[in-house]
């Protein structure tokens, strides 16, 4: 059975940081595309960040500079490290594990970026 199990969320003000992260398992974790996904209120699913293991991160033009994906192969784990948060980034954030057609996804969590 697959799992994919994101912590780390929270309220947080403009300015400050959050490290989510994303424990996998179930799956040859090393192998798959991992991304951070977020949906903020009355908008679409946005991809903000994406991580192989063959080639550099790549990320949302709203995010870079200010968001780092990482992962720990050894911990089934990938991260997601929010810095500079502004209000805009308020949004449910999944984890997605990508292989070809095949993929999974966490159950959100929530991150509020608010004064």
């Amino acid at each position: 059975q697959v799992q994919l199990v994101e912590s780390g969320g929270g309220l947080v003000q403009p300015g400050g940081s959050l490290r989510l992260s994303c424990a996998a398992s179930g799956i040859n974790f090393s192998i798959y595309v991992m991304g951070w996904y977020r949906v903020a209120p009355g908008k679409q699913r946005e991809l903000i960040a994406q991580i192989t293991h063959l080639i550099s991160p790549n990320y949302a033009d709203s995010v870079k500079g200010r968001f780092t994906i990482s992962r720990d192969n050894a911990k089934n784990t990938v991260y997601l490290q929010m810095n500079s948060l502004k209000p805009e980034d308020t949004a449910v954030y999944y984890c997605n594990a990508q292989l070809a057609s095949r993929g999974y996804w966490g159950q959100g969590t929530q991150v509020t970026v608010s004064s």
